[in-house]
């Protein structure tokens, strides 16, 4: 493990403990993006932002504490595409249209429900996203996040990055509880993204300076991990021996 992968990890854990004490999420949180109490709160809050009222397509992460989120918008008819759980599969993102629906939007924000019923699709046939809405395990006034340590949103980010499904005008989002929002620095690597706004259960932060993935960096990537997420493994570039 790398001096920075360290300090992140420290980071986690320095979280992750303060809420278990805290009794602000479900006891086992080590190791998860936190489902934190007040995460519908939170989902509300962010209703509210202009961000929100004007997106059409949003991207959503699939776990737990971002459901609020999912079942918003879709209730309010966005179109919401969920990344495949560990970008498991050729066609990594799942498309959930309110318009084709077959349950109710609260159903289908459920992620296993939207994993059954979500239509697989690549970067190739998606529509421009609007507003990324992302799970932190931490993130700091300067929009710097820590994600639970596997990578993914990052790679996710970065595909649609090189696909131009974002840019500059498209939002980027975390939920989180308040006691996730730590002051000071956060190690980051170049393949990190900063987020442009924070939305707690109580407050909204806007941060300064965002700071966008600029694609994939292959030599950062390790081969087993470009090997076990299909979609990296189809856009590998040639080696040349």
């Amino acid at each position: 493990m790398s001096d920075v992968d360290q300090a992140k990890q420290t980071a986690r854990e320095r979280v992750w403990a303060l809420l278990e004490r805290e009794q602000a999420v479900p006891p086992g949180v080590h190791g998860r993006i936190p489902s934190f109490f007040g995460a519908k709160e939170a989902a509300d809050r962010l209703a509210g932002l202009p961000e929100w009222q004007n997106a059409r397509v949003v991207k959503v992460v699939p776990d737990t504490a971002q459901q609020p989120v999912r079942a918003r918008a879709l209730r309010e008819g966005k179109i919401v595409y969920m990344a495949v759980p560990k970008l498991a599969h050729e066609q990594p993102f799942l498309l959930l249209d309110p318009a084709k629906l077959d349950v109710s939007p609260d159903t289908a924000a459920d992620r296993h429900t939207a994993t059954r019923i979500g239509k697989p699709t690549d970067v190739d046939t998606m529509r421009a996203v609007d507003l990324v809405v992302c799970g932190s395990v931490a993130v700091n006034r300067h929009g710097v996040r820590l994600g639970k340590g596997a990578g993914y949103s990052d790679i996710e980010m970065a595909l649609l990055q090189e696909a131009g499904l974002i840019g500059p005008q498209t939002t980027i989002v975390t939920t989180v509880h308040s006691l996730q929002v730590v002051d000071g620095e956060l190690p980051e690597t170049r393949h990190d993204f900063s987020v442009d706004v924070i939305v707690t259960p109580e407050a909204v932060i806007r941060c300064p300076e965002p700071r966008r993935p600029q694609g994939l960096h292959w030599e950062d990537l390790p081969p087993d991990k470009v090997a076990a997420i299909p979609a990296l493994a189809a856009r590998h570039p040639p080696v040349h021996g």
